[in-house]
Formats: structure tokens, C-alpha cells, sequence
């Protein structure tokens, strides 16, 4: 079964007659990298923000449709913000998408750093 990340990566690559390697060389990430990207079935963590923006560049495509593809294909779904006019922050997206992976107690530490965090900021503002 092709996931979306690699139906994305396959369709370029055809459309464009590039390999793996030209890939790896515009977007400056190693070609195992790609390699990887493009024939893995499920992929079992969201790639690095680096390496997305790394892939975007190689495939000369928009990280936000990279990113939300990669998701797609660990099993992670994300929703545009129909009413924002800016792109969202990629720390964000890959933090929300790698939520969905951790076990329910790492979820509930998580929570509390934020809301720590959330109340350290209300309380110096």
C-alpha cells in the first residue's frame, strides 16, 4: 500500500525525471533519506523538521503539503485553520502531530509543562 508521502514523492519524481539522488542534492539531505521517505510503507515518527523542509525544497514543493502528507502517512492527520491568512509555525505542527504518538502518561506531562508554561506567561504579563 503506497502512503501519501510517497504517492506525493513518486508523482514528482515521475513529473519532474528526477532520482532519488537529484532529490537529495536540491533539497541538501542525504539520498538514504529520500530513499527512505519514498519507499517506506508506514512511517513510524514524523521526520525532522529540517529533513521536511529539506524534502519541500528537493521536490520544489510547498513544505506545508510535505509536512501534511508525511503526517498523513504516520497516521496523523492535520486540519488547515481556515481562518488564518499566515502560514502556521512548523515547530507547532510537527509538536501537535508528535503528540498523537506519545503514550497517554507522556501526553499528561506534556500538558502540565504547558500549562505551567501557559501560567508562568499570564502570571509575568
Amino acid at each position: 500500500m503506497v502512503n501519501a508521502l510517497q504517492q506525493m514523492m513518486r508523482h514528482r519524481l515521475d513529473e519532474q525525471g528526477w532520482s532519488y539522488g537529484d532529490v537529495a542534492r536540491r533539497g541538501e539531505i542525504p539520498r538514504s533519506t529520500v530513499h527512505h521517505l519514498a519507499t517506506s510503507e508506514r512511517l513510524v515518527r514524523m521526520p525532522q523538521p529540517a529533513t521536511l523542509e529539506g524534502l519541500a525544497r528537493g521536490l520544489n514543493l510547498p513544505l506545508d503539503a510535505v509536512r501534511r502528507a508525511a503526517a498523513e502517512s504516520c497516521g496523523i492527520y492535520l486540519y488547515a485553520d481556515g481562518a488564518s491568512e499566515t502560514a502556521p509555525d512548523p515547530e507547532v505542527a510537527t509538536l501537535i502531530a508528535s503528540l498523537q504518538q506519545l503514550s497517554p502518561a507522556d501526553r499528561r506531562h506534556v500538558a502540565a509543562l504547558v500549562e505551567s508554561l501557559l501560567k508562568r506567561v499570564a502570571e509575568s504579563g
